[in-house]
């Protein structure tokens, strides 16, 4: 069979109408189309105030691509901006109505994001260089071997690595009813936007577009039934941070950082950001905390040692454990064979399993000191 052409995609797209029924080509909504191992990827632009309104129109554009016989799937995006030279959306001063009295409300319980993931856990970091990845990877194989339903999202669309931590090649496949089914290695679904783009493409994407991404690789994915989700995030704060800390029920955040201070501090904004958005700290993780001279045994501290757990102490987060730097832990990485699951015995795999043990008990305080409390009152 031929392989899928953008011409084809245009094609298709041309039967999905708008309310007043032009269709989204005529109407130039369409962005460059991007065709990966037949999969496409793209966005609509929309105005701002009509993204929402034009969702089921979104839905029905990438059904339309989905069902062409020679697609293995779409990834569809809105792109809502505002023209330049445009108004605000908000009236001025005078023209908005007056501010209604504070009420009380009783929030809404959170939930699963998608039905039958029970947690999910956040593993961030406020920059990169820290052995994050491979952390949120080893962390994720020691819920495994604790006995719990483990997946993991790799959510760096710009820089996806969970294909090469985990050993992965080539495309996941679709259910029949256009959701993407994740890959599989060690015991563990995952799916990331490098199972879904050859290695080394540029994703030059505006923010609107990651946000979607994020999105539709958790809510359009067959998950199925998983006892915790771990998030592998990018780093720094930015849009993609927030989307999934505001738009995801977050279980709680997993910090990695270095012991140095240039770490450190970013560590800190990471962690201010979590808690601006109410997301529970489970923890923060030293990594590279210490280097043992494979050949002598002599200790060295690299980048210093104990500033995460100090840290931890000074703003008072659980510190879960540190991480040595390590030949093994570095080639294992690389070689796609993560050491929790290449040498589970060694004590590398010892501290993961340990570090996991002891975020897990942090996420059990925080849902029992939550269901003891009961439903909080806010004003608004």
């Amino acid at each position: 069979m031929a392989n899928l052409t953008q011409e084809q995609v245009l094609e298709a797209l041309k039967s999905v109408l708008l309310p007043d029924g032009q269709d989204i080509v005529s109407a130039g909504m369409v962005s460059e189309i991007f065709i990966d191992k037949d999969k496409a990827i793209f966005s609509m632009n929309v105005a701002a105030d009509q993204a929402e309104a034009l969702e089921p129109v979104r839905k029905a554009a990438q059904i339309a691509v989905s069902d062409l016989p020679n697609a293995v799937g779409a990834m569809v995006a809105l792109t809502a901006e505002r023209k330049a030279g445009s108004a605000p959306t908000t009236p001025p001063p005078s023209a908005q109505p007056a501010k209604k009295p504070p009420r009380a409300k009783t929030p809404a319980p959170k939930g699963p994001v998608v039905p039958g993931i029970e947690n999910i856990i956040a593993v961030a970091s406020g920059k990169g260089g820290v052995g994050k990845s491979t952390t949120a990877v080893n962390l994720a194989l020691a819920f495994k071997e604790m006995g719990l339903k483990v997946g993991i999202l790799d959510a760096d669309v710009y820089g996806p690595s969970l294909q090469r931590l985990l050993g992965l090649t080539g495309n996941p496949e679709t259910d029949g009813k256009n959701k993407l089914m994740p890959m599989e290695a060690f015991g563990l679904k995952a799916m990331s936007m490098g199972f879904l783009v050859e290695e080394g493409t540029a994703m030059i994407w505006r923010g609107p577009m990651v946000q979607q991404a994020l999105m539709q690789m958790i809510r359009e994915v067959e998950w199925g039934p998983l006892d915790v989700m771990v998030v592998d995030m990018p780093p720094g704060t930015g849009d993609a941070q927030l989307t999934m800390a505001q738009q995801v029920p977050l279980a709680g955040a997993v910090i990695v950082s270095t012991p140095q201070d240039l770490s450190l501090i970013d560590a800190r904004k990471g962690l201010a950001m979590f808690k601006q958005v109410s997301v529970p700290i489970l923890g923060i993780v030293e990594n590279m905390s210490y280097f043992l001279c494979p050949s002598c045994g002599e200790r060295s501290e690299i980048f210093g040692h104990g500033g995460a757990k100090d840290e931890a102490g000074k703003i008072n987060v659980p510190f879960l454990g540190a991480v040595p730097l390590h030949m093994d832990i570095r080639t294992t990485s690389d070689e796609g064979t993560p050491l929790v699951a290449s040498a589970p015995d060694g004590e590398h795999a010892k501290i993961y399993r340990e570090i996991a043990k002891n975020t897990w008990d942090e996420l059990e305080k925080i849902k029992a000191k939550e269901l003891a409390s009961g439903p909080k009152i806010v004003i608004e």
